[in-house]
């Protein structure tokens, strides 16, 4: 077993002994099904390009959410084809609905921080800050539920924050 693979055991291990509560998991299971195929930040954008003064935030959080679709599912997933931790874990304990593709990387971390980008980058502050806490806690949602690795989570973050700069930073350029 490699290194990687024992840390990232462990720590879903932890979580699952340690973090996990009757109290929060309700609300976490919510949450990371919000994110299921990136259906929140999805509607969101589409009710962004409703209006004329936010459509273009909302076509680029598309873009981006297209782009993390092509880079995760298209590429990595296929490419490194990385066992859910549950089929490697007995003792865990996942609290959500066995997952019908590959482990690395996260598309719920992807889209959720590939839109969150766009959004921190195109609203006021306050509310792109609070949308960015949103996207972390999303996307580390996966790791509470037992459906994911932390590098799983952390790759998905990597590849969502790189979208969402990459949109950005071409609709800057067509200006």
């Amino acid at each position: 077993m490699s290194d990687l693979q024992s840390i990232d055991e462990n720590i879903l291990l932890w979580v699952q002994e340690n973090l996990r509560s009757e109290k929060l998991t309700p609300a976490i299971k919510i949450l990371t099904r919000l994110g299921d195929y990136g259906l929140l930040w999805i509607v969101f954008s589409l009710a962004l390009m409703i209006n004329k003064k936010t459509r273009k935030t909302g076509t680029m959080s598309l873009l981006s959410i297209c782009l993390c679709f092509l880079i995760n599912n298209m590429i990595l997933k296929n490419v490194v084809d990385r066992d859910r931790p549950y089929d490697v874990l007995e003792e865990l304990k996942i609290l959500i609905d066995r997952q019908p593709d590959s482990s690395f990387p996260s598309g719920h971390a992807a889209n959720s921080l590939a839109s969150a980008i766009v959004f921190y980058k195109m609203f006021e502050k306050k509310t792109g800050i609070g949308i960015l806490i949103a996207g972390f806690v999303m996307a580390l949602s996966r790791v509470y539920v037992g459906v994911h690795y932390l590098s799983d989570v952390l790759v998905g973050i990597g590849v969502g924050i790189f979208s969402g700069l990459s949109v950005c930073k071409f609709a800057k350029k067509k200006k």
